[in-house]
């Protein structure tokens, strides 16, 4: 049989049931407060990610660009390098690639090859011990020239005619000429030695050039 409900026994239960909903009501608001405090987390995890990414995005739009100014400045300096170094740079080749395992700022390493472009911009001018090579120019200069006028010569006293005439002014034009002739070998021997044909060498090619042609039309009267 049941026993009769005391109103001892239903305040017990009374008790009991607000201590069991106030228990629940704290599980609640704890279970509440930790959805919210993870939401937080997981939203703060996701902006933190939205930033590194926009960064990591950043980064490599600039190292992309980077790489495009270092590869076309490092292309504009081999250029001038092989510029430079004339008919030797067909040695050269193409531009060599990133060396493995390089590491810094690769604009320093241009700016220190640009620099050292720009000191060997000028090139000095032919040293003193070439001169006898010079002379030689001029003098094969104007021997070369006098030959062939003499040929032309030759020719117009074979052939007769308006070529008798004309022929020996072309042959004299030429022998005059023969000095600036051996301008050209003394530029070749210039661009070898990455030297400038400056006044100095020019006077010597035309002087050997000038005193051979004057001994060549004295020998031949």
């Amino acid at each position: 049989m049941n026993e009769p409900v005391t109103s001892e026994s239903y305040a017990a239960c009374l008790r009991r049931l607000a201590e069991l909903t106030a228990r629940a009501a704290t599980q609640r608001a704890e279970a509440e407060s930790w959805h919210e405090r993870q939401c937080a987390a997981a939203e703060r995890a996701v902006r933190e990610a939205a930033e590194q990414v926009r960064r990591a995005e950043a980064e490599v739009a600039e190292a992309t660009e980077l790489v495009e100014r270092v590869d076309t400045e490092a292309n504009h300096l081999w250029q001038v390098l092989r510029g430079r170094l004339g008919a030797g740079a067909r040695r050269l080749g193409d531009p060599p690639g990133p060396a493995r395992g390089a590491s810094g700022d690769p604009t320093v390493l241009l700016d220190r090859a640009r620099e050292l472009l720009d000191r060997t911009r000028q090139p000095g001018d032919l040293p003193g011990s070439v001169n006898p090579l010079l002379a030689l120019c001029g003098v094969l200069g104007a021997v070369v020239a006098y030959a062939v006028g003499a040929g032309a010569r030759v020719a117009g006293e074979r052939y007769g005619g308006d070529l008798a005439v004309g022929l020996p002014v072309i042959a004299l034009v030429l022998s005059l000429l023969g000095p600036l002739i051996g301008l050209g070998p003394a530029k070749l021997l210039a661009d070898r030695r990455h030297a400038l044909l400056g006044p100095r060498p020019m006077a010597i090619v035309l002087a050997a050039g000038l005193v051979t042609t004057a001994l060549l039309f004295t020998v031949a009267r």
